[in-house]
This record gives structure tokens, C-alpha cells and sequence, in this order.
């Protein structure tokens, strides 16, 4: 085991997101590929070379292994690649959200997880937004979170345009939807409490329409809803005694003072949200430091998928 060694698992788009963070950060890693185009693609976007042949195919001739693994693969193989690092003795996983494809897969990672004691994280990285951390000492400076809504639709016509097998669209929630629902339960604490509707179905998934309300075990009142069928768009709303924060796109900013209709822009320090992939610099930095405080660890995002994320589905 070398502690400072890194893999990025994949040389897709989010690898090649991970490998300019790394760069930033004057770390060096080893980018682990499948296929020779997507390698000869990566060192042609990054001048990085890639280790073509697979996960499997290095770890059979690897002379050590990585203090740090980052799992940038495909939604489909997502679990697959995280056990395979797992079984192989690699103790710090970091893995694409939401880190399996079907929630089916779960119970084999925290087989895994369990028997080899690896500590894996699910990369959740809108936790990680300048305007989230805003957010956050708002809420502070106003005494805490009374209430919050959020929504998570999704554009159907854009997402059937995307290339991805079957299985991917029929858990489009937890492969897209997870990042609203994890950063808004992040914020104002888990479900006590919460009453949950569904409806509809669109060609690829079903339900299509979501709806429902509760309490947090922090005291927060809030609600949701989703119309796969109707326009929409991602957003948390945030109600304090003095303030209402809105994170609509969730990339910036904008407050609402008590007693106005007003909505104005919130100045922010988001420099790295825009040299970087949103919410990438930090998350990275904070996993490779083993700041876990922000991260989503596995066990956590069983938990939510239990007591969150199919009740939400189920109605």
C-alpha cells in the first residue's frame, strides 16, 4: 500500500474532471481505462497517459496499491468497480454518485464494505458548492432552518437524449434526482417524519410525478415535488426567521428578505466552482486529505436509500 498513491478508476468526462483537480492540487495519480479510444481521448484532452485494459487487468500486475482510489466509471459498473477495489485491499474509495446503478446492488458493497473494512464515500458534490456553504452560515447567522422545499425534475426530452442502457434510465432517480433530495437532507437534516405521493410514468421510469411533506430530525418542516411530465427545474428553497435563500440553480445564490417580494443575487467566492467542475475541488480535496466531515459515506447512502429514497418512489 503506498498512502500518497492515487487511482482514478475511468477515463471518461468525470475522470478527466477529477484528473484537472489532481493537477491543481500537485497530486500525482495513475488513470486506470478500459478501452483504447477512451484512453488515446483522455491523454488527447489532458496529456495524461492512461493504463488501458481495466481495472482487473492492473490489479493482477500491480506491484502496490493506491492509498486513495477515485471510481469515475459508468453508472452501470459503478458497484462493480467499487468491490473490485474493495476485495483487492484498496481502503479509501471514493465512487461516482450514487454508486451503484440499481439499489439492488447495495447489499454487495456493504457485504464487501463489512468483510474488508474499506471506508467508501459517495461523491456528492453539490455539497461541496460555495453557494451551499453560503447557505449554511446564513442559516447560522439567522438562528437556523425554520422550513425548506425543494424540487427535483427532470427534463425528460434531454434526458432520453443522452446514450445510456435501459437499466440507467429506469433508476434515473438515484443516478440524477439523489443530488437534489442528498444536498437538501443535507442541509436541514434527515427525515423523523414524511408523507410521500407518486404517479405516472413516463417510457423509461416510472413514477413520474412526486409529491410529499414531513419534518427533520432537526425540527425542519419541508416539502417536495417532481413533474417528469411538466416543466421544471432543480432548486432548494431555504426559510429562516429573517431570510428566504434560494439555490435555483443551485450553483449560485439569491435572498429574499423578511417582509419583501424582492429576490437579489448574493455575492459569493465561487472562483473554484467555475475554474473546476462545481463542487470537484473541494470534495476531491477534502477526500484525499481525509476530511470525511462533508462526505456521504456508504453506509449513509444505504440508509438514505431505505428511509428516503424509496419511500419518496413508492409513494
Amino acid at each position: 500500500m503506498e498512502e500518497n498513491k492515487i487511482w482514478i478508476i475511468g477515463a471518461g468526462s468525470m475522470a478527466r474532471e477529477y484528473a484537472k483537480v489532481l493537477d491543481a492540487l500537485g497530486r500525482d495519480y495513475t488513470v486506470i481505462g478500459r478501452g483504447e479510444k477512451s484512453a488515446a481521448d483522455f491523454y488527447a484532452s489532458t496529456g495524461h497517459e492512461v493504463i488501458a485494459g481495466g481495472l482487473e487487468h492492473v490489479l493482477e500486475r500491480a506491484s502496490s496499491l493506491p492509498g486513495h482510489a477515485i471510481v469515475a466509471v459508468n453508472v452501470e459498473t459503478l458497484s462493480a468497480a467499487t468491490e473490485t477495489l474493495m476485495r483487492a485491499g484498496v481502503k479509501n474509495i471514493l465512487v461516482e454518485k450514487p454508486g451503484f446503478c440499481s439499489p439492488s446492488e447495495l447489499e454487495r458493497l456493504m457485504e464487501a464494505k463489512s468483510e474488508t473494512g474499506s471506508q467508501v464515500y459517495v461523491a456528492y458534490n453539490r455539497r461541496f458548492y460555495a453557494s451551499v456553504k453560503a447557505a449554511e452560515k446564513i442559516i447560522e447567522e439567522d438562528g437556523g432552518l425554520r422550513s425548506m422545499h425543494f424540487e427535483f425534475t427532470e427534463w425528460s426530452r434531454s434526458v432520453t437524449a443522452i446514450e445510456r442502457p435501459e437499466s440507467v434510465f429506469r433508476n434515473w432517480f438515484y443516478a440524477n434526482s439523489t443530488h437534489v433530495v442528498d444536498l437538501a437532507f443535507f442541509i436541514g437534516g434527515n427525515p423523523a417524519a414524511m408523507t410521500s405521493y407518486a404517479s405516472g410514468e413516463l417510457g423509461w421510469h416510472s413514477p413520474a410525478v412526486f409529491s410529499g411533506a414531513g419534518s427533520t430530525d432537526r425540527g425542519v418542516l419541508f416539502s417536495y415535488c417532481a413533474d417528469w411530465n411538466a416543466p421544471g427545474r432543480w432548486a432548494v428553497e431555504l426559510m429562516t426567521a429573517h431570510r428566504r435563500i434560494y439555490l435555483k440553480p443551485m450553483e449560485s445564490l439569491q435572498i429574499q428578505q423578511l417582509n419583501s417580494v424582492r429576490v437579489d443575487q448574493y455575492e459569493i467566492d465561487d472562483s473554484l466552482d467555475k475554474a473546476f467542475k462545481p463542487g470537484l475541488y473541494l470534495q476531491t480535496e477534502a477526500f484525499i486529505n481525509g476530511d470525511t466531515s462533508r462526505l456521504c459515506s456508504l453506509d449513509e447512502q444505504s440508509e438514505a436509500v431505505r428511509n428516503i429514497y424509496q419511500r419518496i418512489l413508492n409513494g
